[in-house]
C-alpha cells in the first residue's frame, strides 16, 4: 500500500487518480499507524510553506514523517512536499521546515519572467537519480511554484531547470525523493516517474 499524506494540502487526489491508473492500492491518510505501515508514502503539496508546516505539526505528523525516513521506507515529496523536507524557506521566514534535508528554500528572482512559474519545462540530470531510469533527457515535466530548491549537497541533485536561476527540480538521498514539478501533471513523463518511484524496492529499479 501507498500512503498519500493527507494535510488539507491542496492537489492530493490528482496523485492519487494518477497511482490508481498504474493500478496502485493507494490510501489517502493521517493516521500514524497507517503511514507507518504503508510500502511506500508520498507528501504532495501546494499552497504555503508555513501553513503547510503548520497543519503538519496540528496532525501530529511531523514526528511520523521523520519515523518513515528513518526506517528507510521510501518516500516522495512532490512540490511544496519537496520544499517542506527543507529547513526553512523565504515564504515563511522564521518557519521550521522538517530539516531532513539540507539547502535554502528561495523566492524566484524576476528577472523578466513571471512568478510564480507555471508551465512546462525541460529537465537536465546533473547526478544519476532513480526516478529518471528511462526518461531522457531534456524531458518536458509540468511546473506551478513561485519559490524553488538551492539544495546545499549538489549531489544529491538528480534533475534541474531553468527558469531565471537554475532550480534544483529533483533530489534523491538514500531512500528519500523530492520533486518540484508535478508527476501527476506531467503526461506520460510524470507517469514514468511515478512508476519509478513505485518500483523502488520491488526488484525493478
Amino acid at each position: 500500500m501507498i500512503a498519500i499524506i493527507d494535510y488539507d494540502a491542496g492537489n492530493i487526489k490528482s496523485v492519487e487518480k494518477a497511482l490508481q491508473y498504474l493500478g496502485e492500492d493507494v490510501q489517502l491518510t493521517r493516521d500514524a499507524d497507517m503511514i507507518l505501515s504503508a510500502q511506500k508514502v508520498i507528501l504532495p503539496g501546494v499552497g504555503s510553506f508555513g501553513d503547510a508546516m503548520q497543519k503538519l505539526q496540528r496532525y501530529e505528523l511531523v514526528s511520523v514523517i521523520r519515523e518513515v525516513v528513518e526506517r528507510k521506507t521510501p518516500f516522495l515529496g512532490i512540490c511544496l512536499g519537496l520544499q517542506l523536507l527543507f529547513e526553512s524557506s523565504e515564504e515563511s521566514p522564521g518557519v521550521e521546515g522538517l530539516g531532513i534535508l539540507q539547502g535554502k528554500v528561495l523566492r524566484i528572482p524576476e528577472k523578466g519572467i513571471k512568478v510564480p512559474h507555471i508551465g512546462w519545462n525541460s529537465l537536465s540530470y546533473p547526478n544519476p537519480g532513480r526516478l529518471f531510469a528511462g526518461i531522457e533527457e531534456g524531458a518536458f515535466v509540468y511546473f506551478v511554484h513561485s519559490y524553488y530548491l538551492e539544495a546545499k549537497e549538489s549531489k544529491i541533485v538528480t534533475a534541474a531547470a531553468e527558469y531565471g536561476t537554475c532550480i534544483h527540480a529533483s533530489v534523491e538521498s538514500g531512500n528519500v525523493f523530492a520533486c518540484q514539478f508535478h508527476p501527476e501533471k506531467s503526461s506520460d513523463t510524470g507517469l514514468h516517474i511515478l512508476q519509478n518511484f513505485v518500483n523502488i524496492g520491488r526488484g525493478k529499479d
